[in-house]
């Protein structure tokens, strides 16, 4: 998958452990607004998640779209964008060197919604889902900057903007 982005905080030794994660990521644009989602204090995020033992990149893209957006996605839509990669020391375990692949997917939805099935965290985080202009998630995102990932959903968001990414046609 093509490299859109590497984001190292350099904040970690070579010597630590590593510890290695796969994700995806789904750019769902529907009038203009991307379906993101939003927390309680504002920030908006990118819906997608982790891959869970031996799933597919597509079959994680499916699945966290629908526990997190209430959306079905048409699999037939599933398009590559490209991957960025974050390295910085691991939040939850410090000690610990952080590497993210995190692979962005076009894709479209049906009209029909579902219930979600956020996690406890997402709950706890007050995260629903929402549509909205990538300007406004880019200006809300930079001016909170609370978590590691908001700079990557935001600089995904931003290349959209420049057009880094070209939005499919």
């Amino acid at each position: 998958m093509k490299r859109l982005l590497t984001l190292d905080l350099r904040d970690y030794t070579d010597d630590m452990p590593v510890f290695e994660k796969h994700t995806v990521r789904a750019i769902i644009i529907r009038n203009g607004k991307l379906s993101m989602q939003l927390s309680s204090i504002g920030e908006y995020k990118i819906p997608g998640g982790g891959v869970e033992g031996d799933e597919s990149y597509t079959v994680t893209l499916l699945r966290e779209v629908r526990e997190e957006m209430g959306l079905i996605v048409i699999p037939e839509t599933v398009e590559e964008i490209g991957e960025i990669l974050e390295i910085r020391q691991d939040v939850f375990n410090r000690g610990t060197k952080y590497i993210c692949h995190s692979c962005f997917y076009f894709c479209d939805v049906e009209e029909q919604t579902v219930e979600t099935q956020m996690t406890a965290s997402e709950l706890a985080k007050g995260f629903h889902p929402v549509w909205e202009y990538p300007e406004v998630i880019c200006r809300v995102n930079d001016a909170i900057q609370t978590e590691p990932w908001q700079k990557r959903d935001t600089e995904f968001v931003r290349m959209l903007l420049d057009g880094r990414v070209k939005y499919r046609q």
